[in-house]
């Protein structure tokens, strides 16, 4: 048969009927995402569709930085890149470079770029966040004076603390000057050394709300020196400022509730914690009263007045003692004393007696050896000059001189010779 091709001839013949094509090579179609797929590879696979028709479409990992958001089913986007043949299945789809938010989507788009920039800058950032004041007593609100929104924050403050005050700059909330206008009151409210600030507004669309989303408004918020609530639309809705704020608050009527204390609680609150705190006050001045008679009965027990006392007590004691002991020994000694008298005069009785018996027994003796009782028996004592005894003849010499005692006298004479027997 003439002119039969094969599937893969005709194939590539369309792809490069495609290619060829200039306005398909760089065309823009706008649709609704659906059949959305996030592959492992990085590969986005998608179908763009309208209420008559739909084109399969893919965005490479290599070109996903013409993305800027996450895209989701249902959105409504401008996809730009190139219609072409996928010659395997034979089918032709779009290969986007470039896909972007359509209508509204616009501004949702804008949305998330600068909520990634402000994010990537650390705006977010915890550590910058202010704590907010559990007691505050002057709040600033920037808001719109005729909206819902000050007159709910209003209400719900005075019920539940009519003593707490509101400092009110009645901001424009929406439209092209809101931006300056809110961020006037933000720098004006914080310049009056308020305790916190409410920042928002009621409900409405996100090109209601989109004053809240600018970063000129944003970075107001940020730099505050005063703590800052951001309560913006409903509680569905979400906008820069409540990410930059120091807190958000689902409503502006929340945002009362966060800002203003209770004053019946807090009075219950106080009353509680005085009722604890003297509780905890006797208890401690129980137990200082303890610690203090503890130290006290110490004290007194280390007294100098106490110690003298004890001292003079114990050196009665000893000196009674020691009179005792000294009388007990004077009186053991004078009877030792006694006795040994007793015995020292009889031992001197009897050593007298042994003395006079000796004495009368030498006086015999000494009697019968005496040379007077001898001379008395016709003998005589003879001395020389030198008034020694003459016991022997040869002692003397003719002419030397003697005396004689004999028992009633004495004799002197001259030696004319010497006879030895």
């Amino acid at each position: 048969m003439a002119g039969v091709y094969t599937v893969t001839e005709i194939n590539t013949y369309i792809k490069n009927m495609f290619t060829r094509d200039y306005a398909l090579s760089n065309i823009c179609i706008k649709g609704e995402v659906s059949n959305l797929k996030y592959h492992s590879s990085g590969h986005i696979y998608f179908t763009l569709k309208d209420a008559g028709a739909a084109i399969n479409a893919v965005m490479f990992a290599s070109r996903r930085e013409g993305l800027t958001f996450i895209m989701k089913e249902g959105q409504s986007v401008e996809a730009r890149g190139q219609i072409a043949v996928y010659e395997k299945a034979g089918t032709y789809q779009l290969y986007a470079r470039e896909i972007r938010l359509s209508g509204r989507g616009e501004l949702y788009e804008r949305y998330e770029k600068l909520k990634r920039e402000l994010y990537e800058m650390g705006m977010f950032d915890e550590g910058y966040k202010k704590p907010i004041p559990r007691y505050a007593k002057r709040i600033g609100i920037v808001t719109s004076a005729t909206g819902a929104a000050i007159r709910d924050i209003m209400n719900i403050s005075y019920r539940r603390n009519p003593y707490v005050k509101l400092f009110l700059y009645p901001a424009t909330v929406q439209g092209e000057s809101a931006k300056y206008s809110i961020v006037k009151g933000i720098e004006k409210l914080d310049s009056m050394g308020l305790d916190l600030i409410i920042v928002g507004r009621g409900g409405g669309s996100i090109e209601d709300l989109w004053a809240f989303n600018e970063e000129l408004v944003a970075r107001a918020v940020f730099n505050a020196r005063t703590p800052i609530i951001s309560a913006v639309g409903h509680e569905v809705d979400t906008t820069i400022t409540d990410y930059v704020a120091d807190l958000r608050a689902p409503t502006p009527s929340a945002a009362a509730e966060l800002a203003v204390f209770d004053y019946e609680a807090f009075c219950e609150e106080l009353s509680s914690l005085e009722t604890e705190l003297k509780r905890r006050l006797g208890e401690k001045l129980e137990k200082k009263k303890a610690v203090l008679r503890e130290k006290k009965l110490r004290l007194s027990l280390k007294s100098p007045e106490r110690i003298l006392k004890e001292k003079k007590d114990r050196l009665s004691k000893i000196e009674e003692e020691l009179r005792d002991i000294v009388e007990d020994r004077i009186k053991r000694a004078a009877d030792r004393l006694s006795e040994a008298k007793l015995r020292m005069h009889t031992h001197a009785e009897r050593a007298a007696e042994r003395s006079r018996n000796r004495l009368r027994l030498a006086a015999d003796r000494l009697e019968l050896l005496s040379p007077l009782k001898r001379l008395g028996g016709g003998y005589g004592y003879v001395e020389n000059r030198d008034k020694k005894a003459v016991l022997s003849v040869e002692e003397l010499s003719p002419g030397d001189r003697i005396k004689t005692y004999f028992k009633d006298g004495t004799v002197l004479s001259l030696v004319e010779r010497t006879e030895k027997m």
